[in-house]
């Protein structure tokens, strides 16, 4: 899925992470995080298990204690290290949507909804629009006397939501909102929930390990790794301009090529592995000079198969052709490396010569 990016360049800043540490123990989970979210924007968080994404959103949330830095939401600090100052999270005002969904058994969906602006004392008559008014938003209306178990996953995910918007939250904080659902529902749900956060214009911070739904939903993505933030752009740029081997590794469907360099042309590199060279283009802040180890990355969808040899064409096996609905994928090998390509038909097994441009190439010293 894509979609047109929110410009929200000139909105005014809903949420600021300033500097923010935060450790367990001796084990440093937040290292030095700094991000800020803007009226209207979708900022997802993506990153490995345990690079310290849902750490963060729980920070932001008052869920978790860091030791050191700033949190500022809608202008108000909630979070001071150096002054001693934390708000509990009841105070912070954010709207929450759990994994889990966390929705009372017991409640029916109205009062599920209506929970959080009854803690407010908000009155019984402002409580019954507010929450008719989330609930039709939400597709929900003619659901507002059932119970929990009797709606499906996705309408229990559209239920959380709706109790996180019925107050109208400067902040939604989403923990792996899609993860309950199945395949096709999660496909479903995250076209639904982009069409919903700019019908509504959210600010949404979403925590997810999929990089596909990342780059569907959002208008940034902060990367992390180690408690760092590796890199953060828009979807585009993350996919198409990464700045270390770890982004675009994690970014996107790749083949590597492991090996050295054979010769440099300014940013232009000849990569040697096995018997086989390939010009790419350097990437990354390394310097690449010939003789150092790299490594090659291309996305599978930027290989070719060619009619026969040519310029940064490479002799290989066609293992087998697996079908995928809507495409074909060609598993090749050489005999040291082994690469995946896409087509339009099946072909059969045998001697191959594949294409790659050499600026798909990204060459990481």
């Amino acid at each position: 899925m894509s979609h047109t990016p929110v410009d929200s360049s000139a909105a005014p800043t809903v949420l600021s992470v300033q500097d923010l540490h935060l450790s367990y123990g001796s084990n440093p989970i937040l290292q030095g995080v700094s991000m800020n979210l803007r009226r209207g924007e979708v900022i997802s968080l993506l990153g490995p298990s345990g690079s310290g994404k849902t750490t963060l959103l729980r920070a932001v949330a008052g869920l978790e204690q860091p030791h050191a830095g700033q949190i500022t939401i809608a202008n108000k600090p909630v979070f001071n290290g150096a002054a001693g100052l934390e708000v509990a999270a009841e105070h912070r005002n954010l709207g929450l949507v759990f994994q889990s969904y966390a929705l009372w058994p017991h409640k029916t969906v109205f009062d599920n909804v209506a929970y959080g602006l009854k803690l407010r004392k908000v009155s019984a008559a402002e409580t019954k629009d507010r929450v008719s008014d989330a609930l039709k938003n939400l597709g929900l209306g003619h659901l507002a006397d059932r119970y929990p178990h009797q709606l499906s996953g996705g309408q229990q995910q559209r239920v959380a939501i709706a109790r996180a918007l019925v107050y109208n939250p400067p902040v939604i904080l989403l923990d792996e909102p899609l993860s309950n659902l199945d395949a096709k529902l999660r496909e479903e749900a995250r076209a639904w929930l982009r069409e919903l956060i700019i019908r509504l214009q959210l600010s949404a911070l979403v925590v997810t390990h999929d990089q596909g739904e990342a780059m569907a939903m959002s208008d940034r993505i902060l990367l992390l790794n180690g408690g760092k933030i590796e890199q953060q752009g828009s979807p585009t740029e993350m996919y198409a301009r990464p700045n270390s081997l770890f982004v675009a590794g994690f970014m996107g469907t790749n083949n590597t090529f492991k090996g050295r360099i054979e010769e440099r042309r300014a940013d232009d590199i000849c990569l040697r592995f096995g018997d086989s060279t390939l010009w790419g283009k350097r990437c990354g802040a390394q310097e690449a000079q010939a003789g150092a180890e790299a490594t090659g990355v291309v996305r599978v969808e930027r290989i070719h198969l060619a009619d026969g040899p040519g310029p940064n064409r490479i002799p290989m096996e066609l293992v087998t052709s697996m079908y995928l609905g809507d495409r074909w994928e060609y598993v090749l090998d050489n005999g040291s490396t082994m690469v995946r390509a896409h087509g339009r038909e099946p072909i059969a097994a045998g001697p191959r010569w594949v294409e790659i441009p050499p600026e798909q190439l990204w060459v990481f010293a």
